[in-house]
């Protein structure tokens, strides 16, 4: 009985040592930033001459009209962008499990592609579609529809940015529905094929049921993802015109970095993201899990 404990603590120290430089990793590149941003956001001023102000740069939040334009901006790429993001990639995944269809391995390469593509090239390449010679106002005059300026103006920039999103992540997104798809048994459908379900019915009935968990997975992350937006705010559109396409992490970069550095504002906003991906992220796993 000794020898066994013995043996038990001895594999435990070995795991907890294994276990030790990560965490202590990850402590320190995350969780204590994290703390200090939090306790940044409570104060005001620099190291010289830094006191504590409560909750000021909370309340200045939504007295600042920028703010409350890059909130308006995220919040609206959130809720167009990820649901249609998350259907294509659902119909995309279902349609190349199918093992009738040749060249599968192809397909799926090109639509994962996107994802693995260079911010700046494909930056570049829609900046080069959208301009007002592109190839997409090319299109329009085709069918008589007069050129958009698509990167001067308010909404067609909203829309750029996020056709830009669903190019790039919906391929992503494909790829965890197939994995999910695959671990799907045959005979399930079999069997629906034998009761008189048709190809509707095995979607909505058996599919979608039986994803739950991924689609819950991927919408949690399309979540965290859209609200922490940066890259295209800043390299396709540059925020412009204006703020209109300028989201929130765009702004705490422009407030801590371009404009007079204010750490103290920009820390508030920081974890006022934080604090609304983590609301979001419960109110999905509230909604999406049903298990007991």
């Amino acid at each position: 009985m000794t020898k066994k404990l013995t043996l038990e603590k001895r594999q435990n120290l070995i795991g907890w040592a294994i276990l030790l430089p990560a965490t202590l990793l990850i402590f320190i590149f995350c969780f204590y930033p994290m703390l200090q941003a939090i306790l940044l956001s409570f104060k005001r001023g620099n190291n010289a001459s830094e006191r504590w102000v409560g909750f000021q740069n909370y309340t200045r939040l939504f007295k600042d009209k920028v703010f409350l334009e890059c909130l308006f901006n995220t919040v609206f790429y959130f809720v167009i962008q990820v649901p249609i993001m998350l259907v294509l990639a659902l119909i995309l995944a279902q349609m190349l499990n199918n093992p009738k269809i040749k060249g599968k391995g192809i397909f799926r390469t090109m639509i994962f592609l996107p994802c693995a593509t260079s911010l700046v090239s494909y930056s570049m390449i829609f900046k080069s579609l959208f301009a007002s010679n592109g190839f997409i106002n090319t299109m329009l005059s085709w069918i008589n529809i007069a050129p958009i300026d698509w990167f001067n103006k308010t909404w067609p920039a909203r829309f750029v940015v996020i056709i830009a999103l669903v190019w790039r992540w919906t391929g992503y997104n494909m790829v965890f529905y197939i994995a999910g798809l695959q671990n799907i048994e045959a005979s399930i459908y079999e069997a629906a094929t034998i009761d008189g379900c048709g190809a509707y019915k095995k979607f909505t009935k058996i599919t979608v049921p039986l994803l739950k968990p991924t689609i819950l997975l991927t919408a949690i992350m399309s979540t965290s993802g859209t609200l922490q937006l940066f890259d295209e705010s800043v390299n396709l559109t540059a925020g412009g015109p204006g703020k209109a396409t300028m989201t929130l992490a765009h702004y705490i970069y422009s407030t801590t970095f371009e404009n007079t550095p204010n750490f103290n504002y920009a820390a508030a906003i920081s974890v006022f993201i934080l604090v609304c991906i983590s609301i979001l992220s419960f109110i999905q796993m509230k909604v999406g899990d049903k298990r007991d």
